[in-house]
């Protein structure tokens, strides 16, 4: 018996060997990510990819590094304008 603020319970069964789709097929349908490859690689029982952990560790370290990156044009470029700036300098002090 369900009641108007309760959903009905749905049970969805797939079979097959090999993930053709049915986990992202359970989960529009549900709402649900019946994948459990991702928990069992956070509880260390497989080793073909990344934890949690790791994953938030990978993309901290790639947002830092684009920061990085972007912090290392900067000054470049600031390098470039006072080596610009002094040349103009010497040459005007020179030139008298």
């Amino acid at each position: 018996m369900n009641t108007p603020s309760q959903p009905p319970n749905l049970i969805v069964g797939t079979a097959g060997h090999v993930d053709h789709g049915k986990t992202a097929l359970i989960e529009r349908l549900t709402g649900i990510n019946a994948d459990r490859l991702q928990e069992e690689r956070d509880r260390g029982q497989r080793k073909d990819g990344l934890t949690t952990a790791e994953r938030e560790e990978l993309a901290r370290l790639r947002r830092e590094n684009r920061q990085l990156r972007v912090e290392r044009d900067i000054l470049a470029k600031a390098t470039a304008w006072f080596a610009g700036r002094s040349d103009a300098t010497s040459t005007k002090s020179s030139d008298s």
